[in-house]
């Protein structure tokens, strides 16, 4: 079977109050939609969101990237082949993570669909001791002032929420003002995971983390306290530091988590599918991380139902990823779509539909393929 038609459309939801990080302020996931068909007219369906601050990609580079580089590369090819379409993918256009994670997470609901089993199953393969159809997410606390990010966080955990990913990264000391405010208002129940962004110094990183612990705020871990390049400063902070540190903007792909892993730059991994471009490469991350006991996240962008499904089939189906900050959904003031895994506060739902199981998205669609 052959991939007949590559397509692209654009979804726009509300959030249902702003996005709020040390890098960015965003009030509606606006994505792009990417549609491929096999000559029998089955499709898949993947998804991109524009994130410059984080992947260097917007709107109008995801769509070229689909459109005159991936698009025509893989059209025409043999789904039985599949890692020949991903190496075809490699070779047509470099980086572009966020373009080849739609076209990667629509292939992968293709061939699923083609095989008649929900996506996790078929990247499980034959190792299926490790397969889980539920799932938990954590909730994302905006950075604000410490008031009024008590206030959401005692909202999320009266929704059932009982992990909450907290946005910090704007000031060392107010940061660990944010954390205490939000531990007075939730109690010491629920689970905090520190998220700076990319926002401090190393010097400032040790300083803020240890101001935690001496607080006794009981802080799960921190997520990518240093900027992404700085790799000696993960290093450095992952060392100086007790509580455990969490590489995000760090690792983008295979290379990036083998040199983590290598120097002991993080504890612990957070996979997302806009960085490493799709499942494919995910798969392979989990492999390396697996092998050096590494626990892994399952984590999103501001995206919606469609490329969140995926990363959570890869979640159900890889034993390493013990984490998911898969929450796009929910801070979605609605969802569009039909089908799919179902998002219960909290609690993720795999279900045993063919694919990702999402139904054709409610967006108009336009012929992918532009030649170059």
């Amino acid at each position: 079977m052959h991939i007949r038609k590559v397509s692209l459309g654009y979804i726009s939801i509300p959030l249902k109050t702003p996005f709020k990080t040390a890098l960015r302020k965003v009030d509606r996931v606006n994505d792009l939609i990417v549609k491929i068909e096999d000559e029998d007219g089955r499709a898949g369906y993947g998804e991109a969101p524009p994130t410059a601050v984080i992947t260097g990609e917007t709107r109008q580079s995801i769509e070229t990237a689909v459109r005159e580089y991936l698009a025509p590369a893989v059209t025409g090819m043999d789904l039985n082949e599949p890692e020949e379409i991903f190496a075809a993918m490699e070779r047509a256009i470099a980086k572009n993570t966020s373009a080849k994670a739609a076209v990667d997470i629509a292939l992968h609901d293709l061939i699923a669909k083609e095989k008649g089993v929900p996506l996790f199953r078929y990247l499980a393969g034959d190792n299926t001791a490790g397969i889980r159809t539920r799932l938990k997410t954590d909730l994302t606390i905006s950075v604000n002032d410490p008031q009024t990010m008590a206030r959401d966080a005692l909202l999320a955990v009266e929704n059932g929420f009982d992990i909450l990913k907290v946005k910090v990264g704007k000031g060392g000391l107010q940061d660990v003002e944010r954390i205490r405010a939000i531990r007075d208002a939730i109690g010491m129940g629920p689970a905090i995971r520190v998220d700076a962004n990319q926002g401090w110094t190393r010097q400032e990183a040790v300083r803020t983390i240890g101001m935690m612990e001496d607080a006794l705020l009981g802080i799960e871990l921190v997520e990518q306290p240093v900027s992404c390049h700085d790799f000696e400063g993960m290093q450095y902070v992952t060392e100086m530091v007790k509580t455990d540190i969490l590489a995000d903007e760090s690792v983008f792909s295979y290379e990036d988590a083998y040199r983590l892993i290598k120097e002991r730059g993080a504890d612990l991994i957070n996979i997302k599918l806009m960085k490493t471009g799709g499942i494919h490469n995910a798969m392979r991350i989990c492999d390396l991380a697996e092998k050096n006991g590494i626990r892994c996240m399952a984590g999103c962008m501001l995206e919606s139902a469609v490329s969140v499904s995926g990363a959570a089939h890869l979640a159900g189906a890889r034993a390493v990823i013990t984490m998911c900050d898969l929450d796009g959904p929910s801070l979605c003031a609605e969802n569009p779509y039909q089908g799919g895994p179902v998002y219960n506060g909290p609690d993720i739902e795999l279900t045993q539909t063919p694919g990702i199981g999402i139904g054709e998205p409610p967006v108009d669609f336009e012929d992918g393929v532009r030649p170059r």
